[in-house]
């Protein structure tokens, strides 16, 4: 999962000098390994209260690929974990996402959505089931705000389970591409074939306790690793020490992602879209029982949902930027959501939101980059259709 709104490769201070751009980069809070980014060269960016790589001297389009065809590294400590435990753990967590949280194995993830009463997306997250807890995986420019929905509904419907924020005391790496299960197996005892696709194991990499998750947001195979954050420049100099990987950005984070037509929170979802409307449909279980949000999408579904999230592609080498207006038979549609010239394609792809009368395969859109109108289609996602993920 991505955090939320992607980061722009020339993303600086503006309208400061350097004095008060430096004040504000030192108010960004730092991952575990943000001196080791440093010293790899990587540009550094604000990015959803932190101080981030997006990317390193092999530059974004050099990371893309290495994920593409090898292996990469990504640094994604700044996400949000919060732990819930009790004997309604499962209930509540159920109770505020959208899927069936009593569905899970123990050991299984589970992708969702956290939605409001309206039915509109406050944040996407990951839902991990262990025997004795949840644990959800939250956007980190959402995290307080998640936390005081949770805290508030836990509290106001006396749910018997606490709720605790471990984000602080909890690295995140994820070692992502076709090579990542081969690379990944020589610093452990578990069997790692053995771990399916959104499937997990608590275990000890290279000596490091660590949740070995089989998940990613990459459309490659690849582990999110879960470690305590003092230990985890230590597992990143281990795994870069087999010199098969590329550390990579938050840029090809971003780009990868969207080849897979994956949402990426600030774009393509937000408050003020639902579940439905965005094609993430499969995560709502209206036949578990209630839960928040339920009522609103129940009413919408009887009604019709009035535009859906489609993907396009441009035909040519025009970068579809986020922003860029979108229209339809010439009548406004919106926006561009997210957009990027594909590294692995190389033309434009991009999301907007369509009427779903013509939210369709083969509709032709018209954007507007910068005065100049540039046809697009609209296809099925995803765009990239090669992945390495089981």
């Amino acid at each position: 999962m991505p955090d939320s709104t992607a980061p722009s490769p020339t993303e600086h201070d503006h309208g400061a000098g350097p004095s008060a751009a430096r004040a504000r980069r030192d108010d960004l809070r730092r991952t575990p390994l943000a001196a080791v980014h440093i010293a790899l060269g990587a540009k550094m960016v604000p990015f959803a209260g932190y101080l981030m790589p997006v990317q390193y001297p092999t530059g974004i389009t050099a990371e893309h690929t290495a994920v593409r065809q090898h292996a990469g590294l990504f640094d994604v400590s700044h996400m949000g974990e919060f732990e819930i435990r009790g004997p309604q753990a499962v209930e509540f967590a159920s109770y505020v996402t959208t899927n069936d949280v009593a569905g899970l194995a123990v050991g299984q993830v589970q992708y969702s959505t956290i939605l409001n009463a309206r039915g509109t997306i406050e944040d996407d997250c990951l839902v991990y089931r262990f025997a004795d807890r949840i644990m959800l995986v939250v956007n980190a420019s959402n995290r307080a705000k998640d936390w005081r929905l949770l805290e508030g509904t836990r509290t106001a419907r006396g749910f018997g389970c606490t709720l605790r924020d471990i984000s602080d005391a909890t690295a995140l790496l994820a070692l992502q591409g076709p090579a990542a299960e081969r690379i990944l197996k020589g610093f452990t005892i578990a069997p790692l074939p053995e771990i399916g696709y959104y499937h997990f194991t608590e275990e000890r990499v290279a000596g490091i306790r660590a949740v070995v998750s089989r998940t990613g947001y990459t459309g490659e195979d690849g582990f999110e690793l879960y470690v305590a954050a003092p230990e985890a420049v230590r597992l990143w100099e281990t795994l870069m020490a087999t010199r098969e990987i590329t550390p990579a950005g938050l840029g090809a984070r971003d780009s990868l992602r969207l080849e897979m037509g994956m949402a990426l929170y600030g774009n393509d979802i937000d408050d003020t879209v639902t579940p439905l409307e965005a094609n993430l449909g499969w995560l709502v279980k209206l036949s578990k029982g209630d839960f928040v949000g339920r009522d609103a999408l129940v009413a919408q579904k009887a009604a019709g949902v009035p535009r859906r999230l489609v993907g396009f592609t441009t035909g040519e080498r025009t970068f579809p930027r986020p922003g860029y207006p979108v229209s339809h038979d010439g009548v406004g549609a919106g926006t561009v959501r997210s957009g990027t010239v594909s590294p692995t394609l190389g033309y434009g792809i991009g999301t907007c939101y369509l009427p779903t009368a013509a939210a369709r395969p083969g509709t032709t859109i018209a954007l507007d980059v910068r005065g100049r109108t540039v046809p697009g289609t609209v296809v099925r996602m995803p765009f990239y259709t090669k992945g390495s993920h089981k």
